[in-house]
């Protein structure tokens, strides 16, 4: 049986921070060429363009009779203001410098790999396209920032919601996927991969958010009235529960360490409280002095 490597190629908007998702056949100018005008046909018109110093990405902007400058020309801005498409380079050797990118890269990168490093048997190029469409849903279901405070109404902005003008809502699945579902039917497959990356993502993702501080340093106590995202093992794919802290619960000393989360889940007619340790929560955005 013959086997083909298959590569992805990872865009994000700088704005949303959404990521979208295209898998080539080969590290060419022609296979960038194609995917590039895949996502442009889905998604539209790119006025800029970003990334670093790929030959294949250098090739692909003079065949595509796109402007390609330099970070360092000093028409950069006149180019950027303009109605045109820009591709604006990175200069040499400076990875760092493309960090918006670069950092959503490397976690959804380190995942793949793990994950193909223990698969057995061959994957499909339907079943990898699929699995990949899959990824780019997962990560672009993240939260950014709670829209409302209202704990009637606790809903988390997503890069998914700006893309699509919709509410974020749990996913729907085709049945109970397993670890025994992987050699079965191709679609189970992708479920399976999928509910993988899920896991995977979630926990390397909240990991970023939660801040680490040694203890002898002073931290501010969760307070009544901040909007936190709650860890959960068992959460659904793509869901992200997300509640307002309506109790404190102190400690002898005086600091907070659990608390009372008011939850509002998609299809709960009720709200639903919770108590949960500090260290299960994640704040999106502190409550004014004044709360």
């Amino acid at each position: 049986m013959a086997h083909n490597k298959r590569w992805a190629v990872l865009y994000t908007c700088l704005t949303t921070r959404a990521i979208h998702i295209e898998v080539i056949e080969e590290l060419s100018t022609s296979s960038f060429i194609n995917a590039t005008r895949r996502f442009i046909a889905l998604r539209g018109p790119v006025r800029l363009f970003r990334s670093d110093r790929g030959t294949n990405f250098v090739g692909a902007t003079d065949c595509m009779k796109i402007d390609a400058i330099n970070v360092e020309d000093a028409t950069a801005k006149k180019f950027m203001d303009s109605n045109r498409t820009v591709w604006l380079f990175n200069s040499p050797h400076s990875s760092h410098m493309g960090g918006v990118w670069e950092r959503l890269i490397g976690v959804v990168r380190r995942i793949l790999e793990s994950m193909f490093a223990d698969i057995r048997g061959d994957i499909t190029h339907e079943v990898l396209t699929t699995f990949m469409a899959e990824v780019s849903s997962i990560v672009n279901s993240r939260p950014l920032v709670a829209v409302s405070a209202d704990p009637e109404c606790p809903t988390v902005l997503s890069p998914a919601m700006l893309l699509t003008q919709k509410p974020a809502e749990e996913g729907q699945y085709l049945s109970e996927i397993s670890v025994k579902d992987m050699y079965k039917a191709q679609w189970r497959r992708v479920q399976c991969l999928s509910d993988m990356f899920w896991k995977r993502w979630r926990t390397e993702f909240l990991q970023t958010l939660q801040q680490r501080k040694r203890w002898p340093t002073k931290q501010r106590d969760l307070r009544v009235g901040d909007i936190v995202l709650m860890i959960e093992d068992d959460s659904q794919r793509n869901n992200w529960p997300m509640g307002v802290i309506t109790e404190l619960f102190p400690s002898q000393d005086g600091h907070i360490r659990k608390v009372m989360v008011k939850v509002s889940r998609p299809g709960d007619s009720e709200l639903r409280s919770y108590v949960r340790p500090v260290n299960k929560l994640v704040t999106l955005i502190e409550c004014e002095d004044q709360c």
